[in-house]
């Protein structure tokens, strides 16, 4: 008897038909060069792809916090003067 690749995985990996069959896709996508929306990358690849997203949000979202306190501080130093 034969075991098939996706038998050979579930059993290394306790995992069910369906979580196997729901990583295969995910991988198959991510070699299409799609990065998943949610969830951790498969390849590496699109987990630098991930990292490099999560980067340049907080990039991003200090950039904003920056710009604001800026304008805070450019008040009250209207308002000493």
């Amino acid at each position: 008897m034969r075991i098939t690749p996706i038998k050979k995985i579930m059993i290394i990996s306790g995992a069910c038909s369906s979580a196997v069959s729901r990583w295969r896709k995910q991988y198959l996508a991510e070699l299409g060069g799609q990065t998943p929306e949610s969830g951790k990358a498969l390849t590496s690849e699109q987990q630098t792809i991930q990292l490099l997203e999560k980067q340049l949000w907080r990039a991003q979202r200090d950039n904003e916090i920056l710009k604001k306190a800026t304008a805070l501080f450019a008040v009250d130093n209207h308002q000493v003067i």
